[in-house]
Order: C-alpha cells, then structure tokens, then sequence
C-alpha cells in the first residue's frame, strides 16, 4: 500500500475524525495516533470507493450500503461469497458487468441511429458507406489530403445536446496533425474536404472512440464537428 502524504492526511483530518460504523450505528473512537492512522486510511480508501461506483454501465450507481457491509465483512473476516465460490463470483461479476455494457451499447446505438436517421434526410446531409454523415458548408478549390499527409485544420466538436467539449476555433490556433492518426470519422471526412473547405461531421461512436467502457473519456459518445481545412502540410 503506498504510504498516504502528509498533505493527504492533514487533508482526510479536516473532513472530520467522527465515523459511524455502518453495522453498530456508533462512533469510533480515535484515543491513539495508530488509531487515527487507521481511520484515515479506511477514508482514504472510502473516498475512491464511492467515486468509482458512480458511474456503472448503463448509468447505474453501485449501492453504497452493499459495498460498504462486503467491505467491513471481508476486512473482519466473517463470510463475504453469499454461498458462491470464488471462481463463481467473478463469472457473476463479469456476466454482470458485460450484460449492463451490451444494453447500454444497444441505448447508444438505438440513439444513434435514430437521429441519423432524421438527419440524412436534410438537405447537403451525405451518409458514406461507413455511417459517417457529412455536409458541405463551404467548398475549397484545393486539393484533397491523402491518408498520407498532415494537414492543418480549425474544428469545433460538440455534442448532440450542443455541449462543446473542444475548440480550436476557440482556442485561437489551428492544430496540424498527420490524416491517419485521427478518429477513423475524421481521416475518412477529411479526405473527403478539398483545401479551404469546411464541413459538418457526424460521428458515431464507431466511428470516433469506440463502444461505452472502453476506456477513453470520449468512448461511446456521439459526435459533431465542424471542421475547416486549412491546408496540406509539407513535412
């Protein structure tokens, strides 16, 4: 266990030295350094806990109260496999986990889908082979950039909902950056663009960072851009 730092205990000490134990309803009583030692390294360790249970697949939150009883269980050694053995837990716990990600996946998909759906239907909307949906703001009368190049663009990406998440156009400054190291959406849409064109990118998550837990921020997020395509750049 890495040793807490002192700026992370004194931290832990201002939240308080009262705990309540979730089984006795009573409080700890902190008498000794080692006892107050190990108080806050059950905080420490309760802090991550309820972050990391909020954010389930499938939006769910974990049951704090259920977590807590398995923790103080298992730490006191009492029985913690609700009559299961140990390589049936983890099927459990993995049949779990894979089924609530496949239906939040199929919510995405569902989402997605729907609203492609409407939104080819728009006047200059393009839908390629891939599901990437594109439309033409302004047309350039420069070449287009193979899978090959770098190019410098402006975008301006958000949600569905609008929410901007990220902006170069805001920013101030143009990113230059090679076609094929982008999201699959974005080296399919860009070699699509002529030099001194802008265009609207629709993006699903297939086509940006992939499914829902798949471990990027971004994964499993629907996707606008409006990108302007600046120029080709010589290495």
């Amino acid at each position: 266990m890495k040793k807490l730092s002192f700026l992370a205990v004194a931290a832990l000490v201002m939240m308080g030295v009262a705990f309540a134990s979730c089984d006795s309803g009573k409080s700890v009583s902190l008498k000794k350094d080692i006892d107050s030692v190990s108080y806050l390294i059950g905080a420490n360790y309760g802090q991550g806990l309820r972050e990391s249970i909020k954010d389930f697949p499938g939006g769910m939150s974990g049951n704090l109260d259920a977590l807590i009883s398995g923790f103080l269980n298992a730490a006191k050694g009492d029985s913690i496999h609700l009559g299961m053995e140990m390589n049936e837990i983890q099927a459990y716990m993995n049949n779990f986990f894979q089924n609530a990600q496949m239906k939040e996946m199929e919510a995405v998909r569902e989402e997605e889908d729907k609203f492609l759906s409407e939104n080819g239907k728009l006047s200059g909307v393009i839908t390629t082979e891939s599901g990437l949906q594109y439309k033409v703001i302004t047309a350039g009368t420069g070449p287009k950039p193979t899978e090959a190049d770098i190019v410098k663009i402006h975008y301006h990406g958000t949600f569905l909902d609008g929410e901007i998440f990220e902006s170069s156009i805001d920013r101030g400054e143009p990113i230059v950056h090679p076609v094929s190291q982008f999201i699959p959406g974005w080296t399919e849409g860009l070699q699509l663009m002529t030099v001194g064109s802008k265009c609207m990118f629709w993006i699903r998550h297939e086509l940006g960072y992939g499914p829902p837990g798949s471990g990027h921020p971004m994964a499993g997020k629907f996707l606008v851009f409006e990108v302007e395509l600046l120029d080709i750049v010589k290495e």
